[in-house]
């Protein structure tokens, strides 16, 4: 069974991505590094594969995160080549990005979002070798990543490779996730959870508002501070996650909400910064200054209006994928077969044969008249059968 607050978690998650890159609020990142929850949100799902399936788990999560990726490719891909994207075996990439897919001037920005299926795809072939360790050296395995980032930062390891990079960044959310499927996050008792969250908050904190990025204090640009805040983040938000939420779907809006938006996430996170980047020149085209609040306003709905029309017509590959029926909108209530067996329209029955059929019903609800045995014949009596 599904944990809604889990599925809460992600929802917030991509509806803060969708928001932070359409105003570019810094303070959006603090508040909620949605970017790390959603690989520890995703450490724990493949967790919990490995143990179901053992390796096919592997094939099986990249099944459910290809295809996805192939729609959107076979619509900007051939875009990107008639508008100056020179075609190379490197166009190979948008098939199995485990590195950078090449684009032109307009699609590095508007495509920019696929460094997330990179790091997903390293993540998910590294995991059962990563499992294997975590679970005979938990403490070492998990600091192994925060060490890596920490002697790229520090210039230890110069000129890293993108992908090591990212492994230091993100891939202690994703070993969290683990942490979290096994358990170990809730039997850490408070005085010892609370305490860490509390040191690792504040050293990334202090990381974060002294030395600021290029944007400011924006944790995209700041790695050692990202890392650090996410983690104790993630302690708290997953670490002492309830075990269900059932208040997400008394509420019938947000629970469908909620449910659409997990169904359709990887969609959405594809599909949002085109209309991102398609919609920004109209803040000069209708006068709007780049901060002007009801303008930022209205491009979030936009946004997400084009997001949803998009979803209408390729979201349905996600279900594909999964291996689940296709549906135009995921979430709503389905009737089992049993409801739709008794709503479904009776053929048309001849003259006569409501009343035969009323008094057969009659008929058959009074009860058997009992059956009384007759007298067996006392020993020695002579039984005589009936002409």
């Amino acid at each position: 069974m599904r944990n809604r607050y889990l599925d809460l978690l992600r929802f917030l998650a991509i509806v803060r991505v969708v928001v932070y890159h359409v105003t570019g609020y810094a303070a959006l990142a603090l508040v909620f590094p949605a970017m790390s929850v959603m690989f520890a949100l995703a450490g724990s799902l493949m967790a919990a594969s490995l143990d179901r399936t053992g390796v096919p788990a592997v094939r099986r999560r990249l099944r459910r995160l290809l295809p996805s990726l192939w729609v959107l490719a076979a619509v900007f891909v051939p875009a990107m080549l008639l508008t100056g994207l020179p075609l190379t075996p490197k166009v190979l990439l948008w098939l199995f990005p485990v590195s950078d897919p090449p684009a032109n001037h307009w699609g590095g920005l508007a495509l920019s979002p696929i460094w997330y299926l990179r790091d997903y795809l390293w993540f998910v072939l590294a995991s059962p070798l990563v499992l294997w360790l975590f679970r005979r050296a938990p403490l070492p395995t998990l600091l192994a990543p925060y060490a890596l980032l920490a002697a790229i930062e520090f210039g230890i390891l110069a000129d890293a490779p993108t992908v090591l990079r990212e492994f230091g960044l993100y891939f202690g959310a994703w070993l969290l996730g683990f942490a979290h499927h096994d358990g170990l996050l809730r039997r850490m008792r408070n005085r010892v959870l609370v305490p860490t969250g509390l040191v690792l908050g504040a050293a990334g904190l202090t990381w974060i508002f002294t030395h600021p990025g290029p944007r400011g204090y924006d944790l995209n640009d700041i790695h050692l501070g990202n890392a650090l805040w996410s983690a104790a983040f993630i302690l708290v938000a997953i670490g002492r996650a309830p075990a269900e939420a059932a208040w997400v779907d008394r509420n019938r809006v947000l629970s469908g909400a909620v449910t659409l938006l997990n169904r359709r996430a990887l969609t959405i996170y594809l599909w949002h910064m085109p209309f991102v980047v398609a919609l920004t020149p109209l803040v000069h085209l209708v006068g709007w200054s780049p901060r002007d609040p009801v303008g930022l306003a209205i491009r979030v709905v936009l946004v997400f209006a084009l997001v949803g029309v998009v979803t209408l017509l390729v979201g349905w590959v996600e279900d594909v994928a999964a291996r689940r029926t296709p549906e135009l909108f995921p979430g709503r209530p389905r009737r089992t077969v049993a409801e739709r067996a008794a709503a479904a329209p009776a053929s048309p029955a001849p003259a006569g044969a409501e009343s035969e059929l009323v008094g057969a019903g009659a008929a058959a609800a009074r009860p058997a008249a009992p059956r009384v045995p007759a007298p067996r014949p006392a020993l020695g009596e002579r039984v005589t059968r009936g002409a």
